[in-house]
């Protein structure tokens, strides 16, 4: 008998895949962030998660039932306070080529009408860590009941940690200007293992907290 054997080669995991793949490592609260006076609530991640359930957060415009926005990653930072929810969004895009980062720049552009946080029920009724049965809806300070619905939060704040491919990082490092909100890094420093450990990777996304802009913040 003669077996059949496939020439085909094997598909090798793209480069979203593997910058997801490793951001499932990363802790709940964004690496190199602190809790401070303007974010003092409580930080989640949110994409990416279990692999198996696609029930995770995802953002979108109001009135907007089809059209998401699904980052490659996305930690949302909540208001601790009931009569003022909100959602402070950090979220890192993984950019194969220049045309996938113009694309993906264009979506968190800013803009006049307000971008808005979706958390599924089941996402708010599961545990944030395998170890601990502690509902995510618990630990939002916000949330006051078992939630019955979908959370929806209009975001205040957003920083955007773009992934390129160190040439096309090196030519957009030299050449262009990014807008007050974007942040880029080489994409190895996201699909190194315990990349979240690396000392530039957690001083950039310090950097990237909505107290860096101030000189101090009130005591």
């Amino acid at each position: 008998m003669i077996t059949a054997v496939s020439t085909r080669p094997s598909l090798a995991p793209s480069a979203d895949e593997m910058v997801r793949r490793s951001l499932r490592q990363w802790p709940q609260q964004p690496p190199g962030t602190l809790s401070n006076a303007k974010q003092p609530g409580t930080w989640l991640r949110a994409r990416p998660g279990d692999a198996r359930t696609a029930n995770q957060p995802f953002l979108k415009l109001p009135g907007t039932n089809r059209l998401r926005t699904l980052p490659d990653g996305l930690w949302l930072h909540f208001s601790p306070d009931p009569s003022d929810p909100y959602a402070d969004i950090l979220c890192i895009e993984a950019c194969s080529s220049l045309q996938n980062l113009l694309d993906k720049r264009s979506r968190f552009a800013p803009s006049t009408t307000s971008l808005l946080a979706v958390c599924p029920v089941p996402w708010l009724m599961s545990p944030c860590q395998p170890n601990d049965p502690t509902p995510r809806w618990r630990l939002i300070r916000s949330v006051r009941a078992e939630p019955v619905e979908a959370l929806v939060l209009p975001v205040r704040d957003v920083r955007v940690l773009y992934g390129l491919k160190s040439r096309q990082y090196d030519g957009f490092a030299r050449t262009q200007m990014p807008q007050a909100h974007e942040y880029f890094c080489p994409m190895e420093a996201l699909t190194a293992e315990r990349g979240d450990e690396n000392p530039a990777m957690r001083a950039l996304l310090a950097r990237a907290s909505a107290a860096a802009n101030f000189m101090h913040l009130p005591g």
